[in-house]
């Protein structure tokens, strides 16, 4: 068996993981490696940098001489610790968590430092190999322990460096993060800032300002608690920690991306103000508070708000108009409404329900009995009801109109109590036009 091979053979049966005991070595072997400590480092940068094109910089001296000094402290410190086995190691550890910020800083990834450090365990490996061969001062099992230090040594100077690496890219995301909610309320700020303000920190944020935004209204469903959201796309910018947590989807309107931002809030109550000019988004953030301010109260969908659905403003766009301001909507719905008040409550929703369905379904009598789920017959004889009690009103297309509307409003908390207190207000004119006698039948049922 030639030495190499009972090397290698040794090696494999001493060698652990990174946690293994450091080997124990003669004294003399690491006065052995003094000498060559220099050759085998420049041997070591030369096999570096001609593998690695990333550290290939022959016009960079100052780079050169932060190689040479990084892979001099690397070999003196292993000697050492061959030397010493209770060396402190937290020294060397802060020398290559400083080079692996230094290459997160640098914007690459851990892979060409990993090379490299293998690089030189090779060519360490190599030369104390061919010492051995040369000239037997090393027994296999003397060398087999050192190539077994080789390799504990490089799973601590990798482990640093990925440390270093992994703290710079945490702290690089967390400015960039903090930069974007920056910008989120640059934004959504109203009035906005100055155009300048928010290009150049949409540059420092590595941000790239879209044509047109959506801004999200987010509630999480434990209402006190807000928690972290779910994985959404890198350009969406979020920010849980203001008063109003929200989020700004650029293009909004591009394939797959609604449903993409749905399946990112889910466990959240959302709602999605509507797509509008990136200058104009503290606009879609109020209508989408708006929206899910109705949605808590039950309009226009309790569904979506019980359940931690992403609300559409886009979807309930005629019932935020009725709604904008909801004092104009009872009054309204007090004077259009006004025969409706004369009746007993149970009469009057029903009543209202079915006028509300005549509407919706252009007069057809047979669609408002299928709708409220009523024989057809029900449906006519509610409807001579509504003739009698709205008279004229009923063919007139603009009062139809704003019958709707004040319908749609009167499903606002509180808008039947107003109504009531409200309704000899208006309704005068429509109530004349009512039929009598059809009205006492209807009060006497």
């Amino acid at each position: 068996m030639s030495l190499l091979t009972r090397v290698v053979s040794q090696v494999g049966r001493t060698t652990g993981t990174a946690t293994a005991p450091w080997p124990r070595v003669p004294l003399a072997t690491a006065e052995m490696m003094l000498p060559e400590l220099a050759r085998v480092a420049e041997e070591m940068i030369d096999a570096i940098q001609r593998g690695i094109p990333e550290y290939a910089r022959p016009l960079d001296d100052a780079y050169r001489v932060t190689v040479r000094r990084a892979v001099t402290h690397a070999l003196e410190q292993f000697v050492e610790r061959i030397a010493n086995p209770a060396t402190p190691r937290e020294k060397t550890a802060m020398v290559f968590r400083e080079i692996g910020r230094i290459e997160a800083a640098e914007g690459r990834n851990l892979e060409p430092l990993q090379t490299a450090l293998r690089l030189g365990a090779r060519v360490a490996w190599r030369s104390l190999c061919a010492k051995a061969r040369d000239e037997s001062v090393l027994d296999p099992d003397v060398l087999a322990r050192v190539g077994e230090a080789i390799f504990l040594y490089l799973d601590e100077l990798a482990g640093a460096c990925a440390e270093g690496f992994t703290t710079a890219r945490a702290e690089v995301a967390g400015e960039l993060e903090r930069r974007r909610r920056r910008l989120l309320s640059l934004l959504v700020a109203d009035p906005p800032a100055s155009p300048e303000a928010i290009a150049e920190l949409a540059r420092a944020a590595q941000w790239d300002l879209p044509r047109r935004v959506a801004v999200v209204a987010l509630r999480h469903q434990g209402h006190d608690y807000v928690g972290p959201l779910p994985t959404l796309p890198p350009d969406v910018i979020v920010d849980t920690a203001r008063d109003d947590p929200c989020l700004l989807v650029p293009d909004p309107d591009g394939p797959g991306r609604a449903q993409m931002i749905e399946r990112g809030l889910r466990g959240w109550t959302g709602a999605i103000g509507p797509a509008v000019p990136l200058a104009r988004a503290s606009r879609s953030l109020r209508w989408a508070r708006q929206a899910l301010a109705l949605a808590q109260r039950g309009i226009p969908a309790p569904a979506a708000a019980a359940t931690g659905s992403v609300i559409r403003c886009t979807d309930h766009l005629a019932t935020m108009v009725i709604f904008a301001d909801e004092e104009l909507a009872r009054t309204l719905s007090a004077a259009r409404l006004g025969p409706l008040q004369e009746l007993r409550p149970g009469q009057r929703d029903m009543l209202a329900e079915t006028l509300l369905s005549w509407l919706q379904n252009g007069g057809n009598a047979k669609a408002v009995a299928r709708q409220l789920h009523v024989h057809p017959q029900t449906a006519r004889y509610r409807l001579r009801q509504l003739q009698g009690l709205f008279g004229e009103a009923l063919a007139d297309p603009e009062s139809r109109f704003e019958l709707e509307i004040a319908l749609r409003a009167r499903r606002l908390p509180g808008a039947a109590s107003t109504a009531s207190a409200n309704g000899a207000a208006g309704p005068n004119a429509v109530t004349a036009r009512a039929d009598h006698a059809v009205r006492n039948t209807i009060v006497t049922m």
